[in-house]
């Protein structure tokens, strides 16, 4: 049973006409009210307060699509707690609910849809990303295919045999993946006696097998994958730059700005921790700065010409990702590489970014869903007459 909370009858909030009413959608939760980053969404309503737009969280249960008013939660400064109030009926839906497996439960699916077609109502970022989608998507784009390793289902042995004929190194990663869980590596070494070698990622750190044969190697991969349940893409592995013998890859923000156009908000770098398969920083990878890493291994005339690049390409990529999915989106993360010769690669989009711990970039990040949101009401009221709907 959801905990009760008494409503906080201390504060009125009503709609006004220039401003929209944005609420952060999340999944309610029988012991905590309601699933979630807390602190992202206390960013997320600090900084809608400042702009003067009614902000709040409401879950998928309290969400009423024919209400005037809604149950959400706002947090409280003085003590520092979540209460429960009611709400405008939002026109600005900002999707956070934060697992794949709450956002695939039917009551959410049809929630969901539901708002995607609820007149003056604007959803944004509609569902995860499916990474093989992802990869078709921009595979069918000449501006884009080139920045996309080889990918292919992972679908029996064969698969992975034609791939490791043309690339000595090769990733495993599940389509629905989180944060770096479950993937693996494939590396040929062909003068070893037992030649494939397969790391998988673990929680903490990694484990690595040896193979004689592809198909002890084919066992050793479906034993693994069937431990997540899901299926796996083949991707093409690349030689990233590295710093410290460690190589680097990089985290580009890019967002819908106040004029409705996708625009970089920011990039960071995050390097691989000692025997991790990702650059995650919960599994020992750690933040720094794109410019001086790229740098040290290109020197600075080339080191700006590769940002340009970065620069241009992640909304170019935003844009065909957008127009792939059929649905709005509001921002998008990217991962990217840049191999030993200056390359860009594209490894993979999150379409609900987790949280950049780059005060600069975080700052326009929190700013840049309002100043969209913002342009969101206008062509709704202008639409409308001026009226909210």
């Amino acid at each position: 049973m959801i905990p009760k909370v008494p409503l906080d009858n201390s504060f009125t909030v009503e709609a006004t006409i220039d401003k929209p009413v944005v609420a952060i959608l999340t999944i309610e939760d029988d012991l905590q009210l309601f699933r979630g980053n807390r602190n992202n969404f206390v960013d997320l309503i600090r900084t809608g307060q400042t702009m003067g737009i009614i902000t709040y969280v409401v879950t998928v249960k309290d969400l009423k699509l024919h209400t005037p008013s809604v149950l959400g939660f706002t947090y409280r400064k003085d003590d520092e707690t979540w209460v429960r109030g009611s709400f405008p009926r939002p026109n600005i839906i900002y999707n956070r609910i934060p697992q794949r497996e709450d956002e695939r439960l039917p009551r959410v699916k049809r929630k969901l849809a539901a708002l995607s077609k609820q007149p003056g109502v604007r959803l944004f970022n509609r569902r995860f990303f499916n990474k093989w989608s992802l990869f078709q998507w921009l595979n069918e784009n000449k501006a884009t295919k080139p920045f996309i390793p080889e990918t292919k289902k992972l679908t029996n042995p064969a698969v992975l045999g034609n791939l490791l004929k043309r690339h000595r190194l090769l990733y495993l990663k599940p389509v629905r993946g989180k944060a770096g869980v479950g993937i693996m590596t494939v590396k040929v070494q062909p003068e070893k006696q037992l030649p494939f070698r397969l790391q998988i990622q673990e929680e903490i750190g990694s484990r690595t097998y040896r193979c004689s044969t592809m198909n002890r190697l084919w066992n050793r991969v479906i034993k693994q994958s069937a431990v997540l349940g899901e299926p796996y893409i083949a991707q093409q592995g690349i030689t990233l730059a590295v710093v410290n013998r460690r190589p680097f890859d990089l985290r580009a923000l890019v967002q819908k700005n106040g004029a409705g156009h996708w625009e970089l908000s920011g990039i960071g770098a995050r390097v691989a921790g000692d025997s991790s398969i990702t650059t995650h920083v919960p599994r020992g990878g750690y933040i720094d700065d794109p410019e001086k890493l790229l740098v040290s291994v290109f020197g600075q005339e080339k080191t700006e010409k590769v940002l340009s690049k970065v620069r241009k390409t992640t909304i170019t990529l935003a844009r065909q990702i957008e127009r792939s999915a059929h649905y709005r989106l509001c921002e998008m993360s990217m991962d990217l590489g840049v191999d030993e010769k200056g390359h860009v690669w594209f490894f993979e989009a999150n379409s609900k970014p987790m949280k950049f711990d780059e005060p600069h970039i975080r700052n326009k990040s929190l700013e840049r869903i309002f100043q969209y949101s913002l342009y969101l009401h206008r062509l709704n009221t202008d639409s409308k007459g001026g009226t909210i709907s």
